[in-house]
């Protein structure tokens, strides 16, 4: 160091001016290197700690806040785009958009109708049978399972192909909604973010409930109902450090929405006003009907769905051909009901401003409930918001026209009645009746008839809800296995497996061998992959469970340790105070 200090102070100093300026400058670049390596050097260590914090805190920190505003506008461009390129392929493949198609259907040559739709199924069955493991486009249930089991995260390679399988779907005939695409891309979107981050499963959970929001916000122009959508259906809470992200995402969602379409309303109705609470009664028959109607329409599916799988299996029909099937059988029933493809925009926008007759809406209704039936049995994509949305317009306008031939006296408008049962139908199918109702107000701008809309939404909410688990969605899951309807105390059992609380064999704290072989010899044991779904019921009986693998050497069973009953209830108590913490913070 002494001979460093001795050499520069021997060093001859620069002579005459451009020596001098040349030697200042090059000192000031080296000040100025190591004052842009420290900034480099900070800025990095906060950002690492600004992840970390997200990491650890999420919501509650202001950086979360940020992500969730861009997360917010990547869904709305995404959700967006979804709705541009769902209108270029109709225009590319009928002439016109969803807002004139069922007209248009109607002069079109009959081969067309049908081509159209089976050439679609074609496409998505290829695009399905590749990239997904059962030939099946997933759907909003997919998201709310992610949320509940997944620790906030979907599949994004399957994602995109069911995304990409509903665009094809709703441009080419298939009779379902564009809702569950746009939310399940958003959901992909910030499992992305989630596992660039590493974020833990709170924090993953709220950030896909500001993609959700965002992406339902974008596609409606509902920035209200996008939020309360992602809390009432996806996280299915309403947690206060998650609301602010989810606002903020959701209004950035709107925001971009607006930019490219307008602050324009999706359907303009007449003005309604409920005139008179004598009225009030008709409402409450409406929404029990309506409770019917949204049951019968699950039902539908379910039994389409079933019907299907039969007819798949004993005829061995590639998974790929499924969908051009059903693309045909839709193809069909458009030469006499045109209004069944596509999103239906046109025939919900006529129900709402009553220009529709009586068994016009009854025999629209019925065709549309088949056409959703035999989408969602084709395995074609799509969402099931859209059609609700129709079948409930339509099953209003159809009451409404009874209940004012009979009581002129004291009814109002059908049209009234129409976007009672649109909101009553939905919401009792989503399993959602605070966010659908604000949907119906923000879709239509009527907010004159909210003791009307209240009133059918709650009736068929909740009869509904007794008819199926809770939700369409929800009993989706449960047909899968996947037990959600009943709350984190049924669910959260699937979530933890044996093999992470065994106790292994040898250890201190152990099982005896002799006491596991004669369990295993009695057939009861569990593998490591096992959950909790399977060992707690037996070992109500046992209070101890082999755990097993099958030896490399084939020989049999090899015994790893064990699973105490004590253990199994302690690790269910902490997961359920978890979520309770997460969903009361």
């Amino acid at each position: 160091m002494a001979e460093a200090e001795k050499d520069q102070t021997d060093a001859p100093a620069p002579k005459g001016r451009l020596a001098r300026l040349r030697a200042g400058l090059g000192a000031g670049a080296v000040q100025t290197g190591a004052v842009l390596a420290r900034w480099r050097r900070a800025i990095g260590a906060e950002l690492r700690a600004g992840l970390t914090t997200i990491r650890l805190k999420g919501p509650g920190q202001v950086q979360f806040w940020l992500i969730a505003l861009v997360i917010g506008i990547v869904a709305g461009l995404a959700a967006i785009g979804f709705r541009v390129s769902i209108l270029a392929l109709q225009e590319l493949f009928y002439g016109v958009d969803d807002f004139t198609l069922a007209s248009h259907l109607a002069e079109l040559h009959w081969g067309w109708v049908v081509a159209i739709p089976i050439l679609g199924g074609l496409a998505v069955g290829l695009i399905l049978h590749r990239f997904t493991p059962d030939g099946r486009a997933q759907n909003l249930a997919s998201v709310i399972e992610g949320a509940a089991l997944r620790d906030g995260r979907v599949q994004k390679r399957v994602g995109l192909a069911s995304t990409l399988a509903s665009l094809i779907t709703l441009s080419t005939g298939g009779s379902s909604g564009r809702e569950g695409p746009v939310v399940h891309l958003g959901a992909v979107i910030s499992s992305w973010v989630s596992n660039v981050i590493h974020a833990d499963g709170i924090t993953a959970r709220d950030l896909m409930g500001c993609a959700v929001a965002a992406a339902v916000s974008a596609s409606f122009n509902a920035p209200i109902a996008g939020a309360l959508f992602a809390l009432e259906v996806v996280l299915r809470h309403f947690a206060v450090h998650a609301f602010a992200p989810i606002v903020i995402a959701s209004v950035a969602g709107t925001v971009v929405s607006r930019l490219q379409m307008g602050n324009v309303t999706e359907f303009i109705l007449p003005v309604n006003m409920l005139g008179f609470y004598e009225e009030l009664p008709a409402f409450t028959i409406l929404g029990l009907l309506c409770g019917f109607v949204a049951y019968a329409m699950m039902r539908a599916i379910f039994i389409a769905e079933d019907a299907g799988d039969y007819v798949a299996r004993i005829t061995r029909m590639p998974k790929w051909l499924r969908p051009a099937v059903a693309g045909a059988l839709l193809g069909g029933i458009a030469i006499s009901y045109p209004h069944i493809i596509g999103v239906g925009y046109e025939t919900t926008e006529a129900a709402l401003t009553g220009n529709l007759l009586l068994w016009e809406a009854i025999v629209f209704a019925i065709t549309k409930c088949i056409a959703v039936a035999i989408t969602f049995a084709g395995r074609m994509g799509g969402g099931i918001f859209s059609p609700s949305l129709m079948m409930g317009a339509l099953t209003g306008l159809a009451f409404g026209a009874v209940a004012t031939t009979i009581f002129p006296g004291v009814s109002g408008t059908e049209t009234l009645y129409a976007l009672a049962g649109m909101g009553a139908v939905a919401a009792a199918v989503l399993g959602a009746p605070i966010s659908t109702t604000l949907i119906v107000f923000e879709l239509t701008g009527d907010w004159q008839a909210g003791i009307a809309v209240m009133v059918t939404v709650s009736l068929a909410s909740a009869l509904a809800s007794r008819l199926v688990h809770r939700s369409f969605f929800l009993t989706q899951l449960e047909r899968s296995g996947v037990h959600l309807a009943g709350g984190p105390q049924d669910y959260l059992p699937a979530t933890i497996s044996a093999g992470r609380l065994m106790r292994a064999l040898g250890a201190d704290n152990g099982p005896s061998e002799s006491q596991l072989s004669d369990l295993v010899a009695q057939g009861v044991f569990v593998a490591p992959n096992d959950t909790l779904e399977k060992a707690l019921p037996l070992l109500d009986k046992v209070g101890l469970l082999p755990v097993v693998r099958q030896a490399a050497d084939g020989s049999g069973p090899e015994i790893l340790g064990a699973v105490y009953h004590v253990d199994a209830l302690k690790a269910y108590a902490r997961a359920l105070a978890e979520t309770a913490r997460e969903e009361h913070s």
